[in-house]
């Protein structure tokens, strides 16, 4: 039986003409000579972002985890919004990896307001670590693919700045907040010394993101990059779709948005669930479970019985993500296996 996925915009199959532009792909060997797919990727990423330099990577983790590496010493400490996905989903990977330690602010709203990163900036004094670097994301994931206003980044960047501390921006759905704000991604990126893309997510990409910023960064990122195990062969191959999507499939992420608010809208008359269609600014549809009889996980299990997916994030909320793999006819189909398994 086929499956309607609502659990990620990272579920997404390359479409047929994103497979021919990976087949056709001219490559070379990135770690020896370069990569002719490779180098046009960074170079149209970078342009896309309005940064210097950009580097392709396997993952957003990886993007995340070469910045923290970049811009800090092991015992610094980074200053986070809270539920960010740097500290929330990626294994502990700034202390693991980088001896970070990490001071979250805000709440489950992804805002981060100035005067509590200002609060959070350590003193200069032997007995506390050094602030290294303010992190931000956007859209923010936990928040339901908010939209973070640009004048609350603009704020916490200046702070930052104030105080000499740099700043990096989680942009792995970046290109959500393009499209939903109208606002281009170099406004965007003015906030942040160093931004990652994830490639493989709404632009459908099967995998890949980039790092982007100076190119004084960029030297830093690639030693970082190689000590992660990072860098590719023949990536060509796979750059090419990434460069498909960057160039293909950011307009078409207005669709998503929309049936991300039909979602939600039908949704709202379900009984035992809490939806705020207002609240969704993009892709990601956050369900609270109000049954007694169904918690997150149970729910979701119910679903896949008929066929469609959704992830549980916590014990109460299912999000519900909309890409270009799913339609009409599945949000219809979600509505229906809903009212089967709720009664």
């Amino acid at each position: 039986m086929a499956q309607a996925d609502f659990r990620s915009d990272t579920v997404t199959r390359p479409s047929a003409a994103m497979r021919e532009a990976m087949v056709s792909a001219e490559v070379g060997d990135d770690v020896l000579d370069g990569d002719p797919t490779v180098a046009r990727l960074e170079q149209r990423g970078a342009a896309w972002l309005g940064m210097e330099r950009a580097l392709y990577v396997p993952s957003g983790t990886m993007a995340n985890q070469i910045a923290l590496g970049a811009w800090t010493r092991p015992g610094d400490e980074i200053v986070v919004q809270r539920w960010a996905h740097i500290t929330t989903y990626e294994a502990g990977a700034a202390g693991a990896l980088h001896g970070l330690q990490s001071l979250t602010v805000g709440d489950r709203s992804g805002r981060m307001a100035e005067h509590d990163v200002l609060a959070a900036l350590r003193p200069s004094y032997i007995h506390c670590p050094t602030t290294a670097l303010v992190c931000m994301e956007q859209t923010h994931n936990v928040a339901g693919g908010r939209v973070i206003p640009l004048e609350e980044m603009r704020a916490v960047a200046q702070v930052a700045r104030d105080a000499g501390v740099h700043v990096h921006l989680d942009g792995a759905r970046l290109a959500n907040a393009v499209v939903a704000s109208g606002i281009e991604a170099p406004v965007w990126t003015e906030t942040a010394d160093s931004v990652s893309l994830c490639l493989s997510k709404g632009l459908g990409a099967p995998v890949g993101s980039l790092i982007a910023g100076d190119a004084a960064f960029i030297d830093r990122a690639q030693l970082v990059r190689k000590r992660l195990g990072g860098w590719m062969r023949q990536a060509g191959v796979i750059a090419a779709a990434g460069l498909f999507g960057l160039e293909n499939n950011v307009g078409r992420l207005a669709d998503d948005h929309r049936l991300a608010r039909q979602l939600a809208q039908r949704l709202v008359a379900i009984d035992g669930l809490g939806v705020d269609p207002d609240g969704v600014e993009t892709n990601i549809v956050m369900v609270t479970v109000e049954r007694p009889d169904f918690d997150a996980s149970s729910l979701a299990a119910a679903l896949a019985e008929h066929g469609v997916l959704g992830l549980p994030m916590g014990s109460d909320t299912l999000r519900l993500m909309t890409h270009h793999d799913v339609g009409p006819d599945d949000v219809a189909r979600l509505e229906s296996a809903l009212h089967a398994v709720l009664g």
